[in-house]
């Protein structure tokens, strides 16, 4: 993506956005030195500002990268709680902190059976390489490129049935686990499975234990799309892929009782929903 044109969809979303309450401010600030939020958004949340170029933000301890044009982008957990205060910098040195409401959302019980039961009870051995597999995927999710591919109008990676949603208590076999860390949409095996944005591909396996086939893709700024389950890969890390391109197909690797394609998205180590992502472009 051209840097003008990842300057106009960075743009585009902030028209419709409304400042954030400023909680503290030490000078008021012009229409050109605001920095402009949304005044609430949702538990999974991708929340994309507008502050000054130049400026420095913080939020929930972490420095954020600043585009040219003054985009910011971050991420609200499942369990946050707000209000969202995120800390800006203006070039000139003056200041200001704005909280963003933080609605909750209700997360009901999904029960998933006929799971493999090594999948839910694993044994030492697969534990620890379940470990060290995860510790790979989480490496990868560190990443923190100045690409803004996440300022893209993000489209659906197959269209289906959702068969399961974001933050719902999973109960496998009757036993409880975690919540639910994306969305999955039940297609049949070896539908092709497309890039839901522009990216770089950060990872790559074909044959992790709990998620089998599984591909991460890096939208920049710390936002990355997670594809779990895939029967075929047809990407390797560093590929640079446009919004569309296949990266591979549906499978029911891992622990799936189905064939289906779960699609995750991560701000850093922090879990969002892609169904909220893909209502923001509407």
């Amino acid at each position: 993506m051209s840097l003008a044109l990842a300057g106009l969809l960075g743009f585009a979303p902030f028209l419709a956005l409304a400042p954030a309450s400023a909680c503290a401010t030490d000078r008021p600030a012009g229409d050109d030195q605001r920095a402009v939020f949304p005044a609430s958004v949702q538990q999974g949340a991708m929340v994309i500002g507008k502050v000054p170029p130049g400026s420095r933000v913080e939020y929930a301890g972490r420095a954020l990268r600043v585009t040219g044009y003054g985009s910011v982008v971050l991420g609200i957990g499942r369990d946050a709680s707000g209000p969202a205060e995120v800390a800006v910098t203006r070039p000139d040195g003056s200041r200001e902190t704005t909280r963003i409401a933080v609605t909750p959302r209700d997360w009901p019980v999904e029960r998933v059976s006929g799971v493999p039961p090594k999948t839910v009870d694993p044994p030492p051995a697969i534990a620890e390489r379940i470990r060290r597999e995860q510790a790979r995927v989480t490496e990868a999710r560190a990443r923190d490129d100045a690409r803004a591919d996440f300022a893209q109008r993000f489209a659906w990676p197959v269209e289906g049935r959702i068969s399961g949603r974001f933050g719902n208590h999973r109960v496998y076999n009757g036993k409880p686990g975690s919540a639910h860390s994306g969305m999955d949409i039940a297609v049949p095996s070896g539908t092709p499975v497309k890039a839901p944005a522009a990216g770089v591909v950060t990872f790559a396996d074909a044959d992790l234990y709990l998620t089998g086939g599984t591909v991460l893709l890096d939208h920049g700024h710390g936002i990355s799309s997670n594809f779990l389950h895939l029967s075929r890969i047809d990407v390797q890390p560093g590929d640079r892929v446009e919004q569309g391109r296949v990266i591979g197909a549906v499978g029911a690797t891992g622990r799936a009782t189905g064939p289906h394609l779960h699609w995750g998205m991560n701000w850093f180590d922090v879990r969002i929903d892609p169904l909220l992502v893909l209502e923001r472009g509407r």
